[in-house]
């Protein structure tokens, strides 16, 4: 990777090469051969893109782009205090760290399982002198730290704000109270089991998941560097959610933004299609029911998933290109894309090889208990 970093460094003079353009124009052609034989028709896919786009008033449109992108920068701060905190003499240039970023958010909206994020920590240790995986991957946790705290706080003002939630999420356990109790205490066994055989692992990665997280040991830098542009992306993420239910007449309000933002997250989390597709518009009609009909939420909801996709693909593509320039960035993204591939593709296989070792292990204990 160091050739990939060494690429960004002097900028060569501009000129106009006729191969490089003849080059794209192939790119372009072949691109669009392989995705109409995969059955992605493009064509269709920027028809109805500049439907949308040309449906929604600018004055709804523009705002929320420039929001979206406040959105992504904002995070890609926070990583960059997290990195710039723990590797001090990395000398990684800011724009690297934000490209970075800006490439997640794009491959995240079509890509299944978020291996966009994969992608970024992969990336960041390639560029970040002296970084390992396991210390990227306790930054990543760090950076979750206000996702994981503000998501639970919009469950918790839906679940109080919905009347009658108590009684429909409680009234079995009040039922059942020694069938809760059995269960609860056999979670707490599984996960302590869990705990135990995971503490080995964890004591030869903690060296260096500990650097990673090191910000965490200065509690105001933490909170002014990254809890807090992360709060003021979240707030442009609640801005671009508000500005396309205006664009389509749906009402705005603090509950209905925050049922859209429940709904997505765990849309997040269950959904296994590229992007969330389908997943996202499902949950975004179940949250705007009783606000707006269906055929209208499921508009805003395919419009503003079209709209941010392209958007982030396009804002990862500029910021990549300015910060590694386009033969470095491109060796970057792939190189990282197939050794997150690879680091998937093994943890399913170590997951596999573990729950046949625990199948022999059964089958010969039940042999040996025969005998």
């Amino acid at each position: 990777m160091t050739g990939v970093v060494a690429a960004a460094a002097p900028p060569e003079k501009k000129r106009f090469h006729l191969r490089r353009v003849v080059i794209w124009l192939a790119l372009v052609v072949v691109i669009g051969l392989v995705a109409y034989l995969l059955g992605w028709d493009i064509r269709g896919w920027f028809s109805q893109l500049w439907d949308t786009l040309t449906q929604i008033s600018a004055k709804y449109l523009i705002p929320a782009l420039v929001l979206q992108t406040f959105q992504t920068l904002f995070t890609a701060v926070a990583w960059l205090a997290i990195i710039r905190y723990a590797y001090p003499d990395s000398g990684v240039p800011a724009r690297q760290i934000v490209a970075c970023y800006a490439t997640s958010v794009a491959l995240n909206t079509f890509l299944p399982a978020n291996l966009g994020t994969l992608v970024m920590l992969i990336m960041y240790t390639a560029i970040v002198v002296g970084a390992t995986f396991a210390g990227i991957f306790a930054g990543y946790l760090v950076e979750k730290i206000f996702f994981t705290v503000i998501g639970a706080a919009v469950y918790v003002y839906l679940f109080l704000s919905v009347g009658g939630s108590f009684d429909i999420k409680f009234g079995w356990v009040s039922a059942h109270p020694w069938a809760t109790a059995i269960i609860a205490a056999g979670v707490a066994f599984g996960v302590l089991i869990l705990c135990r055989l995971a503490w080995r692992w964890l004591k030869k990665l903690w060296a260096q998941a500990k650097q990673g997280g090191k910000i965490l040991a200065d509690w105001k830098a933490f909170l002014g560097r990254v809890f807090f542009p992360e709060f003021l992306g979240w707030c442009c993420k609640l801005g671009v959610i508000a500005l396309f239910l205006a664009a389509y007449g749906i009402p705005v309000s603090f509950h209905t933004v925050m049922r859209i933002v429940g709904g997505n997250s765990i849309a997040n989390v269950a959904s296994v299609t590229p992007g969330g597709v389908g997943v996202n518009q499902a949950f975004n009609v179940a949250s705007l029911n009783g606000v707006t009909d269906a055929t209208t939420a499921t508009a805003y909801s395919v419009a503003q998933q079209l709209v941010t996709t392209a958007w982030n693909i396009l804002f990862a593509i500029i910021l990549v290109t300015w910060a590694f320039g386009w033969s470095g960035g491109k060796k970057l993204v792939g190189d990282s894309y197939t050794d997150a591939k690879v680091k998937a593709a093994d943890q399913r296989a170590q997951h596999a090889a573990k729950k046949e070792a625990k199948k022999e292990a059964k089958k010969e204990a039940k042999q040996a208990h025969g005998k």
